[in-house]
């Protein structure tokens, strides 16, 4: 199919998402398949219509962003950044500045909220969860969920805080107030600063090197000293080192001072 660059051109313009950093012949099945689906022949009849349509250009944002989550994702990692990441960061801060940078629709970041229970008062506890995807945001708002995607959740958790609405659960207000959503851009807007711990995982396999050098870098200087960066399962980072990082566990990488 013909005219990739020039949507991808258009697209920047649009939504401010750069194709240009995403692995292009991934990303150019995806949309193609997105636009055979829709009974449009090429990209710029497609681009037309989302520029047009809102609820084709939410549906187009969400299949590029792959909005896949689940309560606990990998539980082993969840177990290790309970009994080891957290206790480390802790040794010397009383309180975490958290940031969980690819949100999606809310479970990881109600997930944290969840685990970090045991270690403070909720009203202590404070995530920020940010994405791309407006509508993955608003549904995160909601808090509604299916409970295929709480199969991984401790128990103990879906009993204490979620409301069950015939077949779907709904998380209690004192979790969803200690999360903050908002909409951000990987690639283009500003990190926030001195954040304990990141977490940034199953986003990463879908950028070019160069992109991915590019985040690791803004990562690290968005961790505090010492603070932790936790990538997905299939994202371990080759060489760690170049971008001043250094593994604690596996998919959790600590920073370090450069050496001079």
């Amino acid at each position: 199919m013909e005219g990739y660059e020039i949507f991808k051109d258009k697209v920047y313009k649009k939504t401010g998402i750069n194709l240009n950093s995403y692995k292009e012949r991934q990303m150019k099945r995806r949309i193609e398949s997105l636009i055979t689906r829709n009974n449009f022949t090429s990209y710029d009849s497609y681009f037309n219509a989302i520029n047009k349509d809102l609820k084709l250009l939410d549906e187009f944002i969400n299949y590029l962003t792959i909005n896949v989550s689940e309560f606990y994702r990998n539980p082993q990692q969840w177990e290790v950044l309970e009994s080891t990441v957290i206790p480390y960061l802790l040794k010397n801060k009383s309180k975490l500045k958290i940031w969980s940078s690819a949100c999606s629709t809310g479970e990881e970041p109600y997930s944290l909220v969840m685990l970090l229970s045991k270690f403070f008062p909720l009203s202590q506890i404070s995530v920020l969860a940010t994405d791309i995807d407006e509508g993955a945001i608003s549904k995160a708002n909601k808090g509604i969920y299916s409970p295929k995607s709480l199969e991984n959740l401790p128990k103990e958790f879906i009993n204490s805080f979620f409301e069950k609405h015939n077949e779907e659960y709904k998380i209690k207000e004192e979790i969803k107030k200690q999360v903050t959503f908002k909409q951000f851009n990987l690639l283009e807007d500003e990190y926030p600063k001195q954040c304990d711990l990141i977490l940034c995982r199953n986003v990463m396999i879908y950028f070019t090197e160069e992109a991915k050098n590019d985040m690791y870098k803004n990562f690290h200087d968005s961790l505090s000293n010492e603070g932790v960066l936790f990538v997905g399962s299939t994202e371990q980072i080759i060489l760690p080192n170049r971008y001043n990082l250094t593994p604690l566990k596996t998919f959790f990488y600590k920073k370090t001072k450069p050496i001079i």
